[in-house]
């Protein structure tokens, strides 16, 4: 079973080129930690303070080995350093679901 892990963000409106530049590093680091990046998603017209990120998985046990390999990676840590820093995100929610064939 296939399992896509949505991230809703909760973003500063005034800050989304720091949240697109952070959704752009997930693009590099994601696919190499073993996650299927199915893309970052930010606010368009409408709610200007709502973005996404959806990154599939083969099961849970695959996404829990990627967040090991999140956690101990450097490239990933300073992504994370750098939402502290910069404080784009104001609440981050994940949701796990399966895709019906």
């Amino acid at each position: 079973m296939t399992i896509t892990c949505f991230i809703r963000y909760e973003i500063d409106p005034f800050q989304r080129d720091a949240f697109r530049q952070y959704a752009e590093n997930w693009g590099r680091i994601i696919p190499r930690l073993g996650g299927r990046l199915i893309g970052y998603f930010l606010p368009h017209e409408g709610t200007n303070y709502e973005a996404w990120g959806l990154v599939g998985f083969d099961s849970l046990a695959d996404y829990e080995s990627y967040r090991g390999r999140l956690r101990a990676d450097a490239e990933a840590k300073d992504n994370f350093a750098f939402a502290r820093q910069q404080r784009f995100i104001l609440r981050e929610e994940r949701t796990f679901a399966e895709a019906v064939s």
